[in-house]
């Protein structure tokens, strides 16, 4: 049975803004849904949504104080805000209230795939064609690189937030241009999407968190697992 695509909540109350931001979602692809209100919005969110994409400001209020609303009902899904607004004060406003980034409107459909994708989860985390492919069809070969790549990418991913955290771009660069190459190597496309994100902005917190969580999901949250079991179980 194919995986079904993630649901991502939309609230936005202009129509135009609403069709465009909806087509651009769905070039991910996302299942959308839409919210034209705070009050729907309340209605349909929901614990099994991989993201909420809000707007700041509604006719019916502040997509900041339904975030915090939502939160202390116990929904804990990743949330972004959209706003027209460029005030220093109410996008600090926003950032405390729980948003993960906040993105300026207008945003270009390039920009808003980009910022979202992060914050889905891996439609594939492992692609044993494209290792193979990349290893001349050896199987056992495969699976030796795979268990080495796991066993190195916690220390790998810890180095990488550590160099970061004290400004060291150039140990954190060297280390994710040697992750692209193994991610091609053993097939993990989604963590190699990661890494390209972190790559581009080693600075940006949600890009940090992406990356980082990835890595998590491949090396089962704590601990080693065997390469083949982990290739089975993920999605």
């Amino acid at each position: 049975m194919a995986a079904m695509n993630p649901r991502l909540l939309l609230l936005e109350d202009d129509p135009v803004s609403a069709v465009f931001l909806r087509q651009a979602l769905l070039g991910l692809p996302a299942e959308v849904v839409h919210a034209g209100t705070l009050a729907a919005a309340r209605r349909l969110a929901d614990a099994g949504q991989a993201l909420w994409l809000f707007d700041a400001q509604l006719p019916d209020g502040n997509g900041g104080e339904l975030l915090q609303e939502l939160r202390r009902r116990g929904l804990d899904v990743p949330a972004l805000a959209l706003t027209a607004g460029d005030q220093p004060e109410a996008l600090e406003r926003l950032r405390r209230a729980g948003f993960l980034r906040v993105l300026a409107k207008p945003v270009t459909a390039a920009e808003l795939q980009r910022a979202v994708r992060e914050w889905l989860p891996p439609a594939q985390a492992w692609d044993d064609a494209a290792a193979l492919t990349a290893l001349g069809g050896s199987q056992p070969a495969v699976d030796a690189l795979g268990t080495l790549f796991l066993a190195e990418l916690p220390d790998q991913a810890g180095d990488i937030a550590s160099a970061i955290a004290r400004g060291d771009l150039a140990r954190a660069q060297s280390q994710l241009h040697r992750l692209k190459a193994s991610c091609g190597f053993v097939g993990a496309p989604a963590l190699l999407q990661a890494v390209h994100a972190l790559s581009r902005g080693p600075q940006d917190v949600a890009a940090q968190a992406a990356f980082q969580s990835q890595a998590r999901a491949l090396v089962g949250g704590s601990g080693l697992a065997d390469a083949g079991q982990l290739r089975q179980q993920a999605p």
